[in-house]
């Protein structure tokens, strides 16, 4: 079972200008990713995927192992599949460029499914959030998470689910992290998909799954690792990196 990390990286970005390049106590954002990610037990390869000779550039200096996508990819999965045809092996990590603090304990809870005697479609993990943290349940930002009982998602969204009508106390809200592992059959399939009409909706690339029949398992972590989107939360990371092992 060969497992590859693959890390989709652009330049653009609509929130935060340049952000693979912002600088984090001396390193490049996507450079501290990619470190992170080196420190994965389970997987044998690491990548970054990316149409941008800038970040390219940027990556090949430190030794990283590169490939040049087409910038007609419409989301990162679909750039992941474009990388997996030339890289080859069995089960693909989608990890976000913008993960820079990324525990590769996370990476591998993802990953282990797949070393299991039934291997689902897709992985995930959630981060189960307090009921009265309103500030993330209302974020449009926070994607959340509804699972049955054997723990694949049910439906993402950017809305509060469940909706709080009779607002018990037991109930748990999850907050979707975003990585993602494939086996490379359904990630050759997704990049086959048409974009839709959920996914188009939320903006949120896993319900193409859903909608497709694929299911998803959802693992609990209780890692939390925050991302970068805004220049809040690159300060916020930056901060982090500079009081801890992270800066070493």
């Amino acid at each position: 079972m060969k497992a590859v990390i693959v890390i989709p990286a652009r330049l653009d970005s609509s929130r935060l200008e340049k952000k693979m390049l912002a600088d984090l106590e001396g390193e490049p954002l996507i450079v501290r990713t990619w470190r992170q990610a080196l420190k994965s037990r389970l997987a044998e390869r690491v990548v970054v995927a990316t149409d941008s000779r800038e970040i390219a550039s940027v990556l090949e200096e430190r030794g990283a192992d590169v490939i040049m996508t087409s910038p007609e990819a419409r989301c990162g999965t679909e750039r992941i599949a474009e990388a997996a045809r030339v890289i080859g092996g069995d089960v693909f990590l989608n990890l976000q460029g913008d993960e820079p603090l990324i525990s590769p304990e996370n990476i591998d809870l993802a990953l282990r499914p797949f070393f299991s005697a039934d291997p689902p479609d897709c992985s995930t993990l959630v981060f189960p959030l307090v009921p009265g943290d309103r500030e993330q349940i209302e974020d449009p930002h926070v994607v959340k998470v509804v699972m049955d009982r054997k723990g694949f998602a049910l439906y993402f969204s950017r809305s509060p689910i469940p909706y709080r009508r009779t607002k018990m106390s037991t109930t748990t809200f999850y907050r979707h992290i975003g990585l993602y592992a494939f086996s490379a059959g359904v990630l050759e399939q997704f990049a086959g998909l048409q974009p839709s009409m959920l996914e188009e909706e939320e903006s949120l690339e896993q319900l193409r799954l859903l909608e497709n029949g694929f299911r998803i398992q959802c693992i609990t972590t209780e890692i939390d690792n925050p991302g970068v989107n805004t220049l809040e939360e690159l300060e916020f990371v930056r901060k982090i990196i500079r009081n801890t092992s992270f800066g070493s």
